[in-house]
């Protein structure tokens, strides 16, 4: 099993990148498949859940050459995928076996999308079911509730979709499964999630409109789109949000990280930061690939506890772990709730982090949606042996805990990290410097 120990003392100082996004690679990927033509993909997310969405295509006769900065994918256009021979093992990926579920509902072949035990533990019926309201002939475990997922390619058809919960996983799901439906598919959320996938469709060219609070857009295109010459992929914010809280709880940092994606409907953590007293500026902000990015620069400040509610979930559903590591460390009380959702992540979220930082030293208290975290006003965390539950995000949550504590921390099970971010370890020890 691998471990990281972290041993406090230091400060974060320097200038560093972090992955690609990992929700944009995926999408990327999948549409860069489905391309007339090749595209090529650069700084792309190299985590092990992207490298299953690019093996699940090439398994399905997409030819993908990968380099470490960038992936030229010959797209074979709408109707161009092949029946893969065997499974298709999704690893750890929410977001991979979501996607491709609607990618393949309206395909004239057979597949099974299965993952990792994790993955097979969590919630598919949000997709499966309106997935079989267009007509999919999806079977899984516990009526397809649960993968593996065994789809037959279906006819499908357009529909009027309301979606229950704001998720970006499900309404990317039924995007993909729109572009092969008969008609015209709009699809409502109660609030807006992350919207990289509509925004990857205008940099195609696929015809997608607003109409009130409803996507609408028109299934099987008369004419396809076309391969892009590079689609440059953001930097990962939810990867950047691990350094953009370290750098505020330790004395003396100033850390600025580069070309991070600044998409409003994934930095809920940010505005989050701010209101809490850190201490972060937004420079040079540009647009790649239809992606508002920028370089962050964040120096240590004192914070102070937030109540955050159910209308701020969807933009830091993500980034809640590590947002209840700056909850802990902050003065005063800090109350979340709505966030239900993050009890069916890779991981028990809410349980995972109370029980963690517990060890650390933390009073918290959970309640069905959220917790109750009384910050320590400054004060060192106890260092403490803790465990990531298989959960690459509550690792890195750990991780940047230890900056803080009163000795050395140490993270087990730390190979999850990756999944979506490769040389965590070697990033962050590369900022410490001696205070």
């Amino acid at each position: 099993m691998t471990s990281l120990t972290v041993t406090p003392g230091g400060v974060l100082r320097g200038t560093v990148t972090v992955p690609g996004d990992k929700s944009i690679t995926h999408r990327a990927l999948i549409l860069s498949a489905l391309a007339e033509g090749d595209s090529l993909v650069t700084r792309y997310c190299r985590g092990e859940d992207c490298l299953n969405t690019m093996r699940a295509l090439q398994a399905m006769g997409i030819p993908i050459q990968e380099q470490p900065d960038r992936l030229l994918v010959s797209g074979k256009g709408l109707w161009g995928l092949s029946e893969p021979f065997q499974p298709i093992d999704c690893g750890n990926s929410g977001t991979g076996i979501r996607l491709l579920a609607g990618l393949l509902a309206g395909q004239d072949f057979f597949t099974v999308l299965t993952g990792d035990e994790s993955i097979r533990r969590r919630p598919m019926g949000r997709v499966v079911k309106p997935l079989r309201a267009m007509g999919a002939t999806i079977a899984g475990r516990k009526g397809g509730d649960l993968a593996p997922l065994a789809i037959t390619g279906s006819r499908l058809t357009g529909m009027a979709y309301q979606s229950p919960v704001a998720s970006a996983q499900v309404k990317s799901s039924l995007l993909l499964a729109g572009l092969f439906a008969e008609g015209q598919t709009s699809i409502t959320e109660p609030r807006r999630s992350r919207d990289h996938t509509e925004r990857l469709f205008r940099f195609f060219g696929i015809p997608i409109r607003e109409q009130g609070q409803a996507l609408v857009f028109d299934g099987r295109p008369a004419t396809g789109w076309q391969g892009v010459n590079e689609l440059p992929v953001a930097g990962d914010f939810s990867a950047a949000a691990f350094f953009l809280v370290g750098a505020s709880l330790v004395p003396g940092s100033d850390v600025t990280i580069s070309g991070v994606g600044v998409n409003p409907t994934r930095i809920g953590l940010l505005t989050i930061l701010q209101e809490m007293g850190a201490d972060i500026q937004v420079l040079n902000p540009r647009e790649e690939a239809g992606e508002p990015i920028a370089d962050l620069r964040v120096r240590a400040a004192s914070l102070r506890g937030a109540t955050i509610g159910e209308a701020q979930i969807p933009q830091t559903i993500d980034e809640f772990p590590v947002l209840c590591v700056a909850a802990a460390y902050a003065k005063g009380r800090t109350v979340i709730s709505g966030a239900g959702e993050l009890r069916v992540k890779e991981s028990d979220r809410i349980a995972t982090m109370a029980s963690e930082l517990r060890k650390m030293g933390a009073t918290i208290t959970e309640t069905q949606d959220g917790m109750v975290i009384e910050g320590a006003a400054g004060r060192p965390f106890k260092g403490a042996s803790c465990h990531s539950h298989g959960d690459h995000r509550v690792a890195m949550s750990m991780a940047v805990a230890g900056l803080v504590a009163d000795a050395p921390s140490r993270i087990d099970d730390t190979a999850c990290i990756e999944t979506s971010f490769p040389g965590f370890e070697r990033t962050l020890l590369g900022l410490l410097a001696k205070p």
